[in-house]
């Protein structure tokens, strides 16, 4: 994501007249023999190299996107890299509820723990129960009012059945992950917050797209495997070394953050409601289990009354029951809200290969009463499963997280690289100063065939549409950046008369 412009480095001459900035003053009408001339060129020196067309367009776009969005995605890439080692920091900090010191051969039953945890926090709505196995506690969820989304988990040790203590969690996760998770996706400022991180991942990968096409066109005629993916050490200290290691890394990046940027906007605000409702368009929603208890004539099962409270002692049974039926390693039971609805055993394995599968179980008989299997799972349900697993480093485990903080890592270095691109190309003379560097040349478009500005032009408002917080940003440069241009022109055409 360069915030250079695509001009070589070789001395630069006196540009002509931008179309769009002013040129011409009444100071420049003085002869040209009273003019200093320029000093003249080495002789081995190559002319300068100005793309045109669809070229100018994209380091235009490239240029000034690299400028303004590199902020967020370097706030989203710390935000990203201390998430990354959760798992690690959670062992460090929680270690006490998570993990027990001794295992034992056999469990408690799981009723007696739900009835410890119970006794350590007797407020609330028993929710949902996580068996311990191992060396991991089990883990109880009450609900309050108070809490919102948020339940009090007491962690028991399942071979005692001794509380090992409780925390506030967010959907399973401790309040350092809750945290970090919450950094990373608003910066922990609620849902205003929630638009850095969209905006960030709109623009991720028309960045990288971008700036492979621009490293891409650099090397042409002389186009090579090393030369596009290696560094060139040769290149003396300056913007050419700087721009390699820019280019190079961004291009070894480029999959992986291409990858990021897609499943980062599957759960964004605005970017996240279109993808939802293209699961919907293709039928490819998650699909879960139906709880209810009605048998297909409309009558209740067996022993299964409307409105009755739900015992917690039916636990033990309903587990055995899931396990019975094929449901293995860690699994989630959530409890229903009254004896007329089915109690939901679903896996929890989010460690490749993916576990998932899901059944709901009539308490009252201990049998299953229906099942979703992940290999059921539409394609798109079963991708963006695995995107989000591969997103919060929890697909291959170490490996995934190590991927991802040599992702994050990686592009910190790409955005210092791409300032420290303009820091050396910035105008140094009086009278070119320009506050963001010297931006590429305007009316690049006017180069661009016109049936490919007008499909370019459809496809952008697709685009925009879809993606908001790409599309708004965009359309509010091009009428800054139009109006800049037509006031610039007026001054450049009054200055003339």
């Amino acid at each position: 994501m360069s915030v250079s412009s695509d001009v070589p480095d070789a001395p630069e001459a006196p540009e002509a007249p931008d179309p769009g900035s002013s040129g011409t003053t009444a100071a420049t009408t003085t002869s040209s023999a009273e003019k200093p001339q320029p000093a003249s060129r080495p002789a081995d020196a190559a002319p300068a190299r100005r793309p045109a067309g669809f070229g100018a367009l994209l380091v235009r776009l490239h240029f000034y996107a690299g400028v303004l969005v590199a902020p967020f995605l370097l706030v989203a890439a710390v935000t990203g890299l201390l998430y990354t080692f959760t798992p690690q920091l959670d062992q460090l900090v929680y270690g006490k509820e998570l993990t027990v010191s001794h295992t034992g051969d056999s469990t408690r039953p799981l009723a007696q723990q739900v009835a410890a945890a119970r006794a350590e926090h007797p407020k609330g709505t028993l929710i949902a129960v996580r068996p311990g196995s191992g060396d991991t506690t089990t883990q109880v969820d009450f609900s309050l009012p108070s809490l919102g989304e948020k339940a009090h988990t007491v962690y028991v040790d399942p071979y005692t059945g001794k509380v090992k203590g409780q925390l506030t969690t967010w959907y399973a996760e401790t309040p350092l992950t809750t945290w970090l998770d919450a950094l990373h996706r608003n910066l922990n400022l609620g849902v205003p917050g929630r638009y850095y991180s969209e905006f960030a991942a709109s623009w991720l990968w028309v960045l990288v797209l971008g700036g492979v096409a621009l490293w891409w066109r650099r090397q042409r005629g002389t186009r090579t495997a090393r030369r596009l993916l290696l560094p060139d050490r040769a290149a003396q200290k300056g913007v050419r070394r700087t721009r390699s290691w820019h280019a190079v890394t961004g291009l070894w990046l480029a999959a992986g953050l291409l990858v990021l940027s897609a499943t980062g906007m599957t759960w964004s605000r605005y970017a996240g409601a279109h993808f939802g409702e293209a699961l919907d368009a293709f039928s490819s929603h998650t699909p879960s289990v139906s709880t209810s208890l009605s048998t297909a004539s409309g009558a209740k099962t067996a022993g299964s009354g409307t409105g009755k409270t739900v015992d917690p002692n039916a636990i033990d049974g309903v587990l055995k029951a899931a396990r019975a039926d094929g449901l293995s390693g860690p699994v989630e039971i959530a409890v229903p809200a009254d004896a007329a609805t089915a109690w939901t055993v679903s896996q929890t394995r989010n460690l490749w290969p993916v576990g998932r599968d899901s059944l709901a179980v009539d308490a009252t008989t201990d049998t299953v009463v229906d099942r979703v299997d992940f290999a059921d799972w539409p394609l798109l349900a079963k991708l963006t499963r695995w995107g989000v697993n591969a997103h919060m480093g929890t697909l291959f485990g170490l490996a995934n997280q190590l991927v991802l903080a040599a992702l994050a890592t990686g592009l910190i270095c790409v955005i210092v690289w791409g300032y420290r691109m303009w820091w050396q190309r910035r105008p140094t003379r009086a009278d070119r100063r320009a506050p963001l560097g010297t931006p590429p040349a305007r009316s690049a478009w006017r180069g661009i065939p016109s049936w490919a500005l007008a499909t370019g032009v459809v496809v952008l408002v697709a685009v925009g549409w879809a993606l908001p917080l790409f599309g708004i940003p965009l359309a509010a440069f091009l009428v800054v950046d139009f109006v800049i241009g037509a006031v610039r022109r007026g001054r450049t055409t009054t200055a003339a008369s």
